[in-house]
């Protein structure tokens, strides 16, 4: 994986290995949140930042702590210590200068510790073998990649007439119809490049 640009593995975790559509990482938050744009951009940027930031601190303690002692099967626990002290140092931000977006969010932001995407990333950055720079582009992508997909789905939730959808599918039925539909949408990006 080293031969891979940066910025090849930047582009290709936005799009054809997007983190949520094709991975299907993080759709808790993705389904519950995704009803509003801005309630969705918000929870979305702190993704991103946790992603991106947490990709590179789980790589410099896996690679310069773990590695070298010798207790590399301690991941898990190093990488989500890591996890839930940016997600704690994102929900003090936000709590700080935006208090309806930290109202809006409720239970959601604290849960980021527990997504399944954040932890991915690590995980995936580690079987790869990516180098710093590459594990940090693919974090800051992949959390873009979740921030696209969220924000669509927001946007389509919005414009949709609930009335017209048949009772049994309203809600939850809807949502998972349209997150089939846009992850097939992303599967038309895979020809582009593969980072497997």
């Amino acid at each position: 994986m080293e031969s891979l640009s940066p910025w090849v593995i930047f582009f290709a975790s936005i799009f054809t290995g997007n983190i949520l559509l094709v991975y299907f990482l993080g759709m808790c938050s993705f389904l519950s949140v995704s009803a509003q744009v801005k309630t969705s951009l918000g929870l979305g940027l702190a993704v991103v930042f946790v992603l991106t930031v947490t990709s590179a601190l789980n790589y410099l303690i896996y690679y310069y702590v773990l590695v070298p002692l010798g207790i590399e099967y301690l991941r898990f626990i190093a990488f989500i210590i890591v996890i839930a002290s940016a997600v704690q140092l994102i929900e003090m931000i936000i709590e700080r200068f935006s208090e309806v977006l930290y109202i809006n969010l409720g239970i959601f932001l604290p849960l980021i510790t527990v997504n399944c995407a954040i932890l991915g990333v690590s995980l995936f950055m580690v079987i790869r073998k990516y180098t710093f720079i590459q594990s940090v582009m693919f974090g800051a992508g992949s959390g873009l990649g979740w921030l696209l997909a969220i924000l669509a789905m927001a946007g389509i939730r919005q414009r949709i007439n609930e009335k017209r959808i048949p009772p049994a599918l309203r809600g939850p039925g809807i949502v998972l119809i349209i997150t089939g539909l846009m992850a097939m949408a992303f599967i038309g990006f895979s020809g582009i490049v593969q980072i497997q």
